[in-house]
């Protein structure tokens, strides 16, 4: 079994926004918009080969990888969470790029989940948050750690891009052996990963 680094999905604040429209309307159909292949080659790690599973992800899933999921939950009803999708290419030791695609009710809240996360993990990893990066597209932020961070469950150099599209938020995560090639597949995934949501 692949166990994922340490992730800071817990979150605060409200968002408040108008419905948006031309979603899946359901996750099988929100597993169809995600990239199948990474840049870097990476074979495609089963679902249930990494902890927590990926797939198909409900709101009590994401609310279960909180400290405090009952105020996580709420805090996700609050931003119209729907479900999401993760998945993950790499092997049992090495290299790794996991991408999460969550879908909300309203833009607003995809796009203050997108930033929760950031902050989140910056905080985590002790790193220094790119907001809107030249090199990624627009409503994005990037995070990139040069060195492990063994006590938060990260071995390796990695890079991570958090950005919000309509009503999607998406995250992907590169675990490589050196920080470029990390940042590289990160800025490749999220751009591959983007073009394929429906339109904002």
């Amino acid at each position: 079994m692949l166990h994922l680094p340490a992730c800071g999905r817990t979150l605060d604040g409200v968002a408040t926004a108008a419905a948006p429209s031309g979603r899946p309307a359901d996750p099988l159909e929100l597993e169809r918009l995600l990239v199948t292949q990474v840049p870097s080659g990476l074979p495609r790690l089963p679902d249930d080969e990494v902890r927590p599973p990926a797939g198909a992800k409900r709101l009590e899933d994401v609310a279960g990888y909180a400290t405090d999921p009952a105020r996580e939950r709420a805090v996700l009803e609050e931003y119209g969470y729907r479900y999401g999708w993760e998945r993950f290419w790499g092997h049992d030791a090495g290299p790794m790029t996991g991408i999460f695609v969550d879908q909300f009710e309203q833009r607003a809240g995809a796009g203050a989940y997108a930033a929760d996360l950031a902050r989140n993990d910056a905080e985590l990893y002790r790193g220094l948050l790119s907001e809107d990066p030249a090199e990624m597209p627009g409503n994005c932020r990037e995070l990139v750690v040069e060195q492990p961070v063994p006590e938060a469950g990260l071995h390796a150099p990695a890079a991570f891009a958090w950005c919000w599209h309509g009503v999607f938020s998406v995250s992907v995560t590169a675990v490589g052996q050196a920080p470029d090639d990390a940042v590289q597949e990160v800025r490749a995934v999220i751009t591959q990963q983007l073009a394929l949501l429906p339109p904002a």
